[in-house]
């Protein structure tokens, strides 16, 4: 029997992030579309794995099947931690990406220590809205001067992540292409420990 995973989010790229790194353990990967409409969650925890709670316990409990929330975003030295939490909303509640990239170059200015950080946090909920695992991680880099590339999403084009011995990569997020960016992304290195968990503890069947 196949067994439904939900996630608490309509965002198509991430709906195909988790399908390559989830695809080879059987699950069907469902998303807010399928939900009933009008279904949302108020995110205010002041972190990353509160807000994640939120959303995938939320849904599981609206669903009644198991539910992944996931939170995540850019956390800057330079600006003790901004955007962070509000990383979406940061440059207001209708911003597009640009407006946010726009908002980040215009705060960084001048600014010689450019290190951030991008972190994930993922919350698996059982269908009775309890949580079931947590797992986090972070992708360590620099903010670059100007924006870089057209993939990927949010704060992408303006990050470029570190390598192993601690240098920047030539590559923004927006340059790399998905396989590449799964490898060392946040979310990737997050969603890998979850496949791992889901490996080692299969979702039981819903009734």
């Amino acid at each position: 029997m196949t067994v439904d995973l939900w996630i608490a989010s309509g965002n198509r790229k991430k709906r195909l992030e988790l399908e390559r790194l989830l695809g080879g353990l059987g699950y069907r990967i469902r998303t807010l579309d399928d939900a009933p409409p009008g279904l949302a969650f108020v995110e205010d925890r002041p972190d990353f794995a509160g807000n994640a709670e939120i959303k995938a316990t939320g849904l599981a409990r609206v669903v009644h099947a198991w539910a992944l929330g996931d939170d995540s975003g850019l956390c800057v030295d330079a600006l003790d931690g901004e955007p962070g939490v509000r990383s979406a909303r940061w440059a207001g509640e209708h911003a597009t990406d640009a407006d946010r990239i726009g908002k980040l170059l215009d705060a960084m200015r001048g600014r010689s220590d450019r290190r951030a950080r991008f972190v994930c946090s993922i919350c698996l909920a059982a269908p009775d809205g309890s949580v079931a695992a947590r797992f986090e991680d972070v992708c360590e880099g620099v903010i670059l001067e100007q924006p870089r590339g057209t993939s990927g999403f949010g704060y992408d084009p303006a990050f470029a992540p570190l390598d192993p011995a601690g240098r920047a990569l030539p590559s923004s997020f927006a340059e790399l292409d998905a396989e590449a960016k799964d490898r060392i992304s946040h979310r990737g290195r997050a969603l890998r420990r979850l496949s791992s968990h889901l490996a080692r503890h299969p979702l039981a069947p819903t009734p």
